[in-house]
């Protein structure tokens, strides 16, 4: 694939838009996370107080997602993704307001994470389904990876820039950032015009709707086993490495190395993507599973030797498994998945694979006071690689291939 044809997407009006939006709300969001975790450590220093925050923004957006599916499917995904926008907007600039006047406590970061939850639960869906009605098909691998390329570009600028406001000015202008990309990412999708769908022979009908999804999913093996993989591996990534790991820096490597870790992962990731916009992925699960699995290292290295020097290269090993993984996800529902049933198929996906992380998150803080925080992580990293090769015993994961490429246009330019 030439460069030519890599970047085409971007010739797109309705992708620039949409990509532009993307790339703003990535920005605060990346900044966000590190600055979430130790205002929450600011408030108090216990790791189960950080893994409850967490999980009340968890446990509501897997509650909607079912429903964001379906009405992401039933309604114009770019105006979905608006309401979702603005309403996280308000969530974290009262989180951020709070912080900044030094009156923020933990329940009332708990409260606003809860409503920011439910938004994401709405939108979400939306969101992971919407790209292949602004591009064709033929254009979905490096419409994909420009998308990954912002997001993991801002990975790497994110939680450095995130991590330098906390030791300077503090963690609530980060989140005040973050609160205006999110309005910023509305205002970009405004323009964005989607094909019109073709009208339902039936009244809508919620419950049916889910029905239909759910059995779609049953019906699909590839897609259930791994989804029911990532439940697991999600669980123990969001209790290890996100929750457990900034205490685990806090007390060895400092909050500054570990924004520089956590940078790392994603420079791994974007490399990754600059090479996938080239290169076409075969195999996207199989790939992607053995990608996946590079997640173990930097766990098991958390736990008995938390070095910077260590830590930097193991996550940027796993930043680049984890986007080969990411491409070959979408890829495979893209791909195989027709856009009427695309949104409840991915809020099955995402119900399925974060429905355990709020366990991880709440259960890892415990764990690690009862047991000592070396056992847990590095248990944490054994068990991570025995569910990968579990998933991998699958014939229709290891074999599911990619779509065909047929030599029509890559894209469709629209230029009003």
């Amino acid at each position: 694939m030439t460069w030519t044809a890599a970047l085409a997407p971007l010739r797109n009006r309705d992708f620039a838009w949409y990509f532009a939006s993307r790339f703003v709300n990535t920005l605060g969001n990346m900044m966000a996370s590190i600055a979430l975790a130790f205002a929450v450590l600011d408030i108090t220093d216990s790791p189960a107080a950080l893994g409850q925050v967490l999980a009340a923004h968890t446990i509501p957006m897997i509650a909607l997602l079912l429903y964001g599916g379906v009405i992401a499917d039933r309604f114009p995904r770019t105006l979905v993704l608006q309401f979702s926008n603005l309403a996280s907007a308000v969530s974290q600039g009262a989180i951020a307001l709070l912080v900044l006047a030094g009156e923020a406590e933990i329940w009332m970061l708990v409260v606003l994470s809860i409503v920011h939850g439910i938004v994401s639960g709405i939108g979400f869906p939306a969101m992971a389904s919407v790209l292949p009605q602004l591009v064709e098909r033929s254009a979905l691998q490096p419409a994909n990876a420009l998308v990954s390329l912002t997001r993991n570009g801002m990975m790497v600028l994110g939680p450095t820039i995130g991590a330098l406001l906390v030791v300077t000015v503090g963690s609530g202008w980060a989140l005040a950032v973050d609160a205006t990309t999110w309005l910023l990412a509305a205002l970009l999708l405004v323009p964005v015009r989607l094909p019109a769908r073709q009208p339902r022979a039936e009244a809508p009908d919620t419950l049916r709707e889910l029905r239909e999804g759910w059995s779609f999913f049953w019906a699909t093996p590839w897609l259930w086993i791994v989804v029911i993989g990532f439940g697991v591996l999600n669980a123990i990534h969001a209790g290890a490495w996100f929750t457990l790991g900034p205490a685990v820096a806090d007390d060895t490597i400092g909050r500054q190395a570990w924004g520089i870790v956590l940078s790392a992962e994603a420079a791994g990731l974007l490399l990754t993507t600059v090479v996938l916009l080239r290169v076409r992925l075969e195999r996207p699960l199989l790939l992607g599973m053995l990608g996946v699995a590079m997640m173990a290292p930097p766990m098991l290295l958390l736990g008995v030797s938390p070095t910077l020097v260590g830590l930097v290269t193991t996550a940027f090993l796993a930043g680049a498994g984890t986007e080969v993984f990411g491409m070959g996800w979408n890829l495979a529902m893209q791909e195989n998945i027709e856009d009427g049933m695309l949104s409840r198929a991915y809020s099955y996906d995402a119900l399925g694979s974060f429905v355990a992380m709020p366990v991880g998150q709440l259960a890892y803080g415990p764990l690690a006071l009862a047991f000592g925080f070396r056992p847990v992580l590095v248990a944490s990293a054994l068990a991570y690689v025995a569910v990968v090769a579990l998933v991998l015993c699958s014939r229709s994961v290891r074999t599911l291939p990619r779509a065909p490429v047929t030599p029509e246009a890559a894209v469709t330019t629209t230029t009003s």
